[in-house]
């Protein structure tokens, strides 16, 4: 695999590529992986770290859609439930089912602002009761009839929902329960597609720290970051797959766009036992009082809960608000009111901003979900064509991805060689899908590598069948946090375009999501990853100091704030200490 330096080097001597794609979240990563499996050359760049938007801040959940129904939004639901399959036979290693739990507080609540609403009118969504849920979740059923991965819903009477989930509020009239699914490592699946792009097509390229400058002409000028050095690119069509930059990055293409009208998403993560034990086996999703609709569930050994939805100007400005933090405790209240969750569980927080499309509606429940692709033709000053994504999420990224591939083949001469719909993702490539297939191939590999099979069962549901591997590696323990190990992270650091330390602990891992980056943690892993990229002392204290989570609000630290001089002087300590 070509180093960054050999990246670059090799556009300049051959700068005339047909795609580039700016923007290294899921969509434009998707569109990378589709690209290069139609034999195209293109190059993607970001100007910071591939996933570090809204990709890396989402709520994890690959889920159809329930509530889009009532927006009309049928076909969305369909491609989404579709798209859920795919990916649960697709990327089986990091996304499985997950059972969903809904408290229902009537029996025919919210039918008539429901009504509403499906009828277009631009009014808050109301408490959702049973009648209404069960039709959903009826046609939920009714789409997935004939590739059915799930079990159907059903419905729980209060007293056997109450059993089921005794902290619920017993005001509840009923439970409705369904399926739809979870990704457990969402970054690392982003880093798979860019890897399998680069094994099918060898001339595509993904650059992370690499920022757009100008277009003129037909060429592009770009920025290593990392380096300060520049170069230009001359693409025969440019895509803006930046998410909610999308109209930031079109004012400096000099299209000038209005398509994005993006709303704030913000989660917590916290180490509730009590929470812990009283979900369960599934995530619950409970609508609020302000028609907000809120979840909470398990995430390896914390709780996730979220999230809020809020409009937002400027993505850059998006920052973590202590009122939402006051916010999901509330609505956690109203389901569990005899579980206190307080600041104090909290271990991390992130907010990440939702690109959805331009829209006049003022409730932001009420806007699109969807995605759509966006052509801007040439102009005088600019000689290439851009194509903008617009909206998306996960669980439809590579629909997104399909859909904006085959709209930009024609313009580069290109036609379709194969659909991506069943083509594995990554370590998803040979999974054992069975439980027993699961048991006998962590057996086999165990023997072979001379390692517990507990390890290679961890490193199975991290990487998938590539754990097998990762499992030649280093196996020795990292002190501070035994479920990591010295080879696995110099295996990351090696092969993952890895930058500054933050990109491990916050995007290759779940290491920063669950509370786990302190500074004892970060030092050895600055160490590791030092040896591996040759940081001195220095550059690694510098990186420390950088992925540290800062405090916001008084609420955990999410990563995105500078550290003060208390935190150098502990840095310092532990390293001097022989720690590191």
């Amino acid at each position: 695999m070509n180093t960054r330096q050999q990246t670059i080097q090799s556009l300049r001597a051959n700068p005339r590529i047909p795609v580039l794609i700016l923007g290294g979240g899921v969509n434009g990563i998707g569109l990378l992986r589709e690209l290069a499996l139609q034999g195209v050359r293109c190059l993607l760049v970001d100007k910071a770290d591939f996933t570090a938007g809204a990709t890396s801040k989402s709520s994890r959940m690959i889920h159809g859609g329930l509530r889009y129904l009532e927006h009309r939004e049928f076909k969305l639901v369909r491609e989404s439930l579709h798209e859920r399959n795919r990916l649960l036979a697709n990327a089986a290693h990091v996304v499985a089912p997950l059972k969903t739990t809904i408290p229902l507080f009537s029996k025919f609540g919210g039918a008539w602002r429901s009504a509403l609403i499906f009828l277009g009118f631009s009014v808050r969504p109301g408490s959702r009761g049973s009648f209404i849920t069960n039709l959903g979740l009826t046609y939920y059923n009714f789409v997935t009839r004939k590739d059915r991965r799930t079990p159907k819903h059903l419905l729980t009477p209060h007293d056997d929902a109450l059993r089921a989930l005794p902290g619920l509020n017993p005001d509840i009239v009923a439970t409705a329960t369904y399926w739809d699914a979870m990704i457990t490592e969402a970054e690392r699946l982003c880093i798979e597609m860019i890897h399998d792009a680069r094994r099918a097509n060898p001339d595509c390229a993904a650059l992370n720290y690499v920022v757009l400058q100008s277009v003129e002409d037909n060429r592009a000028l770009l920025k290593d970051l990392a380096t300060g050095e520049s170069f230009e690119v001359e693409p025969k069509i440019i895509v803006n797959a930046t998410g909610a930059w999308v109209d930031a990055t079109n004012a400096i293409l000099g299209a000038p766009t209005e398509f994005i009208g993006g709303t704030k998403g913000s989660h917590l993560v916290v180490d509730c036992p009590e929470l812990y034990n009283a979900i369960g086996d599934q995530m619950v999703y409970y609508q609020h009082a302000d028609g907000r609709v809120c979840i909470v569930f398990r995430f390896h050994d914390k709780v996730i809960m979220g999230s809020t939805d809020i409009p937002v100007d400027n993505p850059d400005k998006a920052h973590f608000d202590d009122r939402e933090i006051e916010y999901m405790l509330a609505t956690l209240h109203s389901i569990f009111p005899g579980i206190k969750v307080t600041r104090e569980h909290i271990v991390f927080a992130f907010c990440g901003v939702r690109p959805l499309p331009s829209s006049k509606s003022a409730v932001t429940a009420n806007i699109s979900r969807g995605h759509a692709v966006h052509l801007i033709e040439p102009d005088e000053q600019r000689q290439i064509p851009i194509l903008c994504l617009i909206g998306g999420k996960w669980t439809t990224f590579r629909a997104l991805a399909e859909q904006a591939a085959d709209k930009l083949l024609p313009h580069i001469g290109a036609t379709r060689r194969t659909s991506t719909a069943d083509v594995p993702i990554g370590g998803g490539k040979d999974f054992p899908a069975t439980d027993d297939a699961r048991t006998q191939w962590i057996a086999r590999v165990a023997e072979a590598k001379h390692r517990a099979k507990k390890r290679i069962a961890t490193l199975l549901a991290r990487y998938g069948t590539a754990a097998e591997v990762v499992a030649d590696t280093d196996d020795t323990p990292l002190g501070s946090l035994p479920d990591y190990s010295i080879g696995e992270i110099e295996w990351i650091a090696a092969n993952d375009s890895i930058v500054h330390l933050a990109d491990i602990v916050y995007r290759r891992s779940t290491i920063g999501l669950l509370g786990n980056a302190n500074i004892e943690t970060l030092t050895e892993l600055a160490a590791i990853v030092g040896r591996v990229l040759g940081w001195d002392n220095e550059y690694q204290t510098m990186e420390v100091t950088r992925a540290l989570p800062p405090q916001v609000n008084g609420a955990p630290r999410t990563g995105t704030e500078k550290s003060g001089p208390s935190d150098w002087t502990r840095i310092m300590h532990v390293m001097r200490s022989g720690n590191a």
